[in-house]
C-alpha cells in the first residue's frame, strides 16, 4: 500500500521560523506519509534549502501563461525552477475571492503539466448544493472542464475534494460522505480516459479525524489547512494518517 499524500496549504500564513520548525519536526518521518508543503511563494526558496528527502514543496497557485506583463503573478515555469513538485489550482478561495472560473482552473492545470509539475485541482460544493443533493453533479462538472483541457495521456493528476461548507468552519464531511464523492470523481475521470493519481479530502482535517478519513478505500490523502500551521500538530497528523493505512 502506498503512503498517504498529505498536502499542507498554508494559505497567506506562516513565517520563516515556522518553516524551520516544520522542517525539523518532519525529519525522520520519511516513508510514513508522502508530504508536500504548499507555502507562500516568498518561502519557496527557503523550502528548497530546508526540506530534506521525503518532503516536497508546492505553490498555492500559478498563472496559465509562461510570461508577460502580469504584475504579481508567477508562471508554472517559475515555480518549477524553484524545485516545486506540485501546485494547487482552483482552491475554493481563489474561485470565490478572485472569480476564477472552471475554465481558468483548467488552463492553470494545463500550465502545470506544460512546466512539468503536478497540479492539485480543487473541486467542491457549497452548503446549498449539498442540501439540494447535487454534490456529485457539481464536482464532476468542475473536474470535467479540467479533463477536457489537459493533454491526452496526462499522468499524475491529483484532485482535492474540499466541500466549501467545511473549510475553516470546524464542520467536516464524514468519511463516508467523502468516500462517495471520491468514487464518483474517479469513475468520471476513468470514463474520460484519465486515471487520477490520487484524490485527496480537504475540509477541517485535523490530527484527531485524519485516521477515520484514511480508512476509506478511495481517500488517498488529505489537503490540510489550519492544522498544518503547528509543527508538532502537523507532524502528528502525518503520523496518524500513515498509521491508519497500516
Amino acid at each position: 500500500m502506498t503512503a498517504p499524500l498529505v498536502v499542507a496549504n498554508w494559505k497567506m500564513n506562516g513565517s520563516e521560523a515556522l518553516l524551520r520548525d516544520v522542517a525539523k519536526a518532519l525529519v525522520g518521518r520519511r516513508g510514513e506519509s508522502d508530504v508536500v508543503l504548499a507555502v507562500p511563494a516568498i518561502h519557496l526558496s527557503l523550502a528548497r534549502a530546508l526540506l530534506q528527502e521525503g518532503v516536497r514543496w508546492a505553490s498555492q497557485d500559478v498563472h496559465w501563461l509562461e510570461s508577460g506583463a502580469y504584475t504579481g503573478e508567477l508562471s508554472a515555469e517559475m515555480i518549477a525552477q524553484m524545485g516545486a513538485s506540485h501546485s494547487i489550482v482552483g482552491h475554493s478561495e481563489r474561485r470565490a475571492q478572485f472569480a476564477e472560473s472552471d475554465e481558468t482552473v483548467a488552463k492553470k492545470a494545463n500550465a502545470c503539466f506544460r512546466a512539468g509539475i503536478i497540479p492539485i485541482v480543487c473541486v467542491g460544493e457549497s452548503l446549498e448544493v449539498r442540501q439540494a443533493q447535487q454534490t456529485e453533479e457539481v464536482v464532476c462538472r468542475q473536474l470535467e472542464v479540467v479533463l477536457a483541457e489537459i493533454p491526452t495521456g496526462s499522468e499524475g493528476l491529483i484532485v482535492a475534494y474540499e466541500p466549501i461548507w467545511a473549510i475553516g468552519t470546524g464542520k467536516e464531511a464524514t468519511p463516508e460522505m467523502a468516500q462517495e464523492v471520491h468514487v464518483a470523481l474517479k469513475e468520471m475521470a476513468l470514463k474520460a480516459g484519465i486515471h487520477l493519481d490520487k484524490v485527496l479530502y480537504g475540509g477541517s482535517v485535523k490530527e484527531d479525524n485524519v485516521a477515520g478519513l484514511m480508512l476509506m478505500p478511495d481517500i488517498d490523502g488529505v489537503l490540510v489547512g489550519g492544522a498544518s500551521l503547528s509543527a508538532q500538530g502537523f507532524s502528528e497528523l502525518c503520523t496518524n494518517a500513515a498509521a491508519a493505512q497500516n
